[in-house]
């Protein structure tokens, strides 16, 4: 075999296949462009779908590429085992409608045995096929691979929902004997169990057959086009030639666990090997998740990095790291992939800063969820494995802490429902997650379809007419429909969703447009409902768009670009954008800053869009190549991808965009903006809604009326609004004071009241003191003032009423050496019900009852 470091696997494999004939094309962001059914990337296939799919013509029909992947439905497993990992490379060669079965089992032989590719002896490779695909087993022994190293899987069927399936080849690594204790050799491979001996290193996908729902899968029809699609872990591929006991000993994770080890003070190896491959596989998948634009947050990937970082962190303190440390693993990271991913670069600082201050919010959470299990634990004897669950979810605070905790206050938990709620929040994962989610069924005939149609920007909106050239139903090309179907024209003036900017309605002629995509080869497909009569290809009709809707949206959108630019003005170039969103109500703008943005700014960004409406400066719009574009300074968008010539949207010299959509012909037109709200959407970005022309007058209009009725409710003029509703906070500020004075005078007036309830026992203060009706703010105000001056003291104050009775202990000096306070607590509890628990000099807790506290404090006091 080849000994070859990471970087050369990478490269063996892209020349492999361009020799062959295939285009290498980048992977795309982890974070999913235009699929919101995915939460990340999971696969090599996943940036091709649009392709395999039809929806568009691939530049190359041989494909070669590795894809970054995300998947975390097995999180638990990272770490156990010798391969799982969140973020991985996936090495993939595809085949959309050209070569099949009998070009990539060959080409598969020769890059994993030959001395081209990897050099891999034969002898330690094992196949396993689907038993009906006679074909795959005939050539594969027919390249050289063992005879008896083939297995025949029934599961070997690759299929997601309906649209394209078929069989699958799996290709495994035999490691040996040492990986196989029981000796179940092959029985591993035929029963599918799970083992560290056969790792499966190649999944090659004969995509050929077309799933259809309530037909059985022999009597599914071939596909119209025919495609391979496969994928192999590049990480698996490093542990065999580097010949490490795991990926993790490889060069992709080693120089990460160096670090880990630098820090922690900690070596690497037994019984500490799973907190140092948790970690250094934690911060590969939060540095590419956060350097390809995702977010900490509490829902979608958001949520799933918060839940890694916290996994991490959890790992990193069982080797003696308390502080903040995944950020500093960034740089190493970087330096270890900026030859194959140079975007890294540019985005290390920022990723740093993101990580360091989600650490921190961790540390103050875990304080938080302390305090949340002990106010959980009052009054209970068990915890429910919804509470450890939520504990653990929420606040990231580990069921065994949780365990620890409740223990040694006298509680159990409950482990088996806890379990439960886990395998519940997989299942969920499992269901949202969609993998590779369904392709759409593939259309032949809009496949096929090649007629041009073009998209005028400058033609009148209404009146318009044009020549039906396409005609289709559920995908198939039809010659006419009376009911409900897609059109294609020659020429059309609606525009087709795409960048934010939402497609146009309208009509043509008998039938109403109610969205508008994009047909495979570029061509504006309009979905329409035929109101009467039928619509048929050669048609000659009359087409309007909704321009009352339209120019809504292009108020909206040129407001967008301009609000673009105030941002950057008054923030800096830092406020980058993060997505948008305009349709005829109103426009979002969503940027990321490290910061929340102040009133002032917004006001000011506000201030400086509605100046350069009422400078009424024209729009022009242009066509260029990108780099000139680039050099013009035009804003562009980091994840999307942009063709050779782009246009340009321009205000003068304050926006200029790279921008496919619609606008106002002059800035004067939106008439004006309101910013409606500035709010934090994710860890890092934030949104801001916005409104323009009518709906933003109305806004404003709204805003009077209300500010009407509170001056009329407050009985005050306009003038002095202000002034009375900062006369009226005043007061009530005063009463809060005045109030809190005379509770504090309440409580000392009962403290000295009690004070002859206070004994002496043995030269410690004791006092036990119930007072009806008082809820836990008042007992601590309470034992504040009785603990006062005194040195040597065990008070337990116990109020509240009807089975819900709060305690709080307090001891000092000798009194603590004889009765810690958290035991006082216990010892309460458990004669009376309830529970609670604390410091030695302070705790708290919950009594079901006091009907016997005498004789159930009778025994502490006898401590003293």
């Amino acid at each position: 075999m080849r000994k070859l470091t990471g970087e050369q696997i990478r490269e063996t494999w892209i020349k492999f296949f361009e020799k062959r004939g295939h285009q290498w094309l980048p992977g795309v962001s982890l974070v999913p462009q235009g699929d919101k059914s995915l939460l990340w990337v999971n696969a090599g296939v996943t940036g091709l779908k649009k392709y395999f799919d039809g929806t568009e013509i691939p530049p190359n029909r041989r494909i070669v590429n590795i894809q970054k992947s995300i998947r975390t439905n097995d999180i638990e497993n990272v770490g156990h085992t010798a391969r799982h990992h969140t973020f991985f490379e996936m090495l993939g060669n595809f085949s959309i409608g050209d070569y099949f079965r009998n070009e990539v089992i060959p080409w598969a032989v020769e890059i994993l045995t030959t001395p081209e590719g990897y050099d891999i002896p034969k002898e330690k490779l094992y196949i396993t096929y689907n038993p009906a695909d006679t074909a795959s087993l005939e050539l594969w022994i027919k390249c050289g691979m063992l005879e008896s190293h083939m297995i025949p899987l029934e599961g070997n069927f690759w299929e997601i929902g309906e649209g394209p399936c078929g069989p699958d080849t799996e290709i495994f690594f035999d490691r040996g004997e040492e990986y196989d204790p029981q000796h179940l050799g092959e029985r591993l491979l035929r029963e599918d169990m799970e083992n560290d001996r056969y790792i499966e290193i190649w999944n090659i996908v004969f995509s050929q057959y077309n799933s259809v729902a309530g037909v059985g899968r022999k009597d599914y029809k071939e596909l119209p086009s025919k495609n391979i699609d496969t994928g192999s872990g590049l990480e698996r591929i490093a542990c065999i030639l580097q010949g490490t006991p795991t990926n993790f000993e490889t060069d992709f994770f080693m120089p990460i666990i160096r670090k880990a080890e630098e820090i922690s003070g900690v070596k690497y190896g037994e019984p500490n090997l799973m907190p140092f491959r948790v970690i250094a596989d934690h911060a590969r998948c939060l540095t590419f998740a956060l350097s390809d634009g995702a977010t900490f947050s509490n829902e979608g990937r958001g949520y799933v990095l918060r839940r890694i970082i916290r996994r991490a962190m959890r790992y990193g303190q069982k080797i003696g790291i308390k502080r903040a440390f995944m950020y500093e693993m960034v740089d190493i990271i970087v330096e270890n992939y900026k030859s194959f991913y140079p975007y890294l670069v540019e985005k290390a600082a920022e990723v740093k800063e993101d990580i360091r201050l989600e650490e921190e919010r961790f540390l103050t959470t875990l304080v938080s969820g302390e305090a949340l299990l002990r106010d959980m634990m009052v009054g209970k004897k068990e915890l429910s494995g919804e509470e450890v669950f939520k504990l653990y979810d929420t606040y990231g605070f580990p069921a065994d802490v949780t365990k620890e905790i409740a223990e040694e206050n006298g509680l159990t938990i409950d482990m088996e429902g806890f379990k439960a709620e886990m395998e519940k929040q997989r299942e969920r994962a499992r269901s949202a997650r969609g993998e590779i989610e369904s392709f759409h069924k593939q259309s032949k005939d809009l496949m096929a379809f090649k007629d041009e149609s073009t998209f005028h920007y400058d033609e009148p909106l209404t009146g318009y007419k044009t020549t039906v050239i396409g005609v289709f139903k559920d995908g198939e090309k039809v010659e006419s429909i009376n009911d409900e179907g897609d059109l294609i024209l020659k020429d059309t003036i609606f525009y087709a969703e795409m960048g934010g900017q939402v497609a146009d309605t309208g009509v043509i002629a008998n039938s109403v447009v109610t969205t508008v995509s994009k047909a495979p080869h570029g061509q504006h497909l309009h979905h329409v409902k035929v109101s009467s009569g039928e619509i048929k290809t050669g048609d000659e009709v009359v087409i309007s768009v909704d321009s009352e809707r339209r120019h809504k949206i292009e108020k909206n959108h040129s407001a967008t670009h301009i609000l673009h630019a105030a941002l950057n003005e008054v923030l800096g170039g830092h406020a980058t954008q993060a997505g948008s969103y305009v349709d005829d109500e109103y426009l979002r703008f969503d940027y990321q800053t490290k910061t929340k943005t102040s009133k002032d700014d917004l006001e000011k960004i506000e201030a400086m869009v509605n100046a350069k409406i009422e400078a009424s400066i024209p729009e022009v719009t242009e066509e260029l190549p990108i780099e000139e574009a680039k050099k013009l300074g035009a804003e562009m968008t980091f994840t999307d991808k942009y063709g050779d010539v782009v246009r340009v949207v321009e205000f003068g010299e304050f926006s200029r965009e790279f921008c496919g959509g619609t606008h106002v012909k002059n800035s004067g037109d939106i008439g004006m903006f309101v910013l409606v709200s500035d709010e934090s959407v994710a860890s890092g970005v934030r949104r801001i809604t916005g409104l323009t022309g009518t709906a933003a007058y109305k806004y404003m209009k709204e805003k009077i009326a209300l500010l009407n009725t509170v001056e009329a409710k407050l009985g005050a003029s306009d003038v002095d609004i202000v002034k009375h509703i900062d006369l009226t906070l005043e007061e009530v500020a005063s009463l809060k004071a005045e109030n809190s004075e005379l509770k504090a005078k309440v409580a000392a007036a009962d403290a000295k009241k009690l004070a002859d309830s206070i004994q002496s026992v043995n030269g410690v203060d004791y006092a036990l003191i119930v007072k009806e009706g008082a809820n836990r703010d008042e007992l601590t105000t309470l034992g504040d003032t009785l603990k006062a001056n005194r040195d040597n003291y065990l008070f337990v104050l116990v109020g509240g009423a009807n089975g819900a009775h709060p305690v709080i202990v307090f001891t000092k000096g000798a009194a603590t050496a004889k009765a810690k306070a958290g035991d006082v607590v216990k010892k309460l509890a458990s004669v009376l019900g309830g529970g609670g628990g604390g410091r030695p000099e302070m705790a708290s807790g919950s009594l079901k009852s006091i009907a016997n506290i005498e004789s159930a404090i009778a025994d502490i006091k006898a401590l003293l």
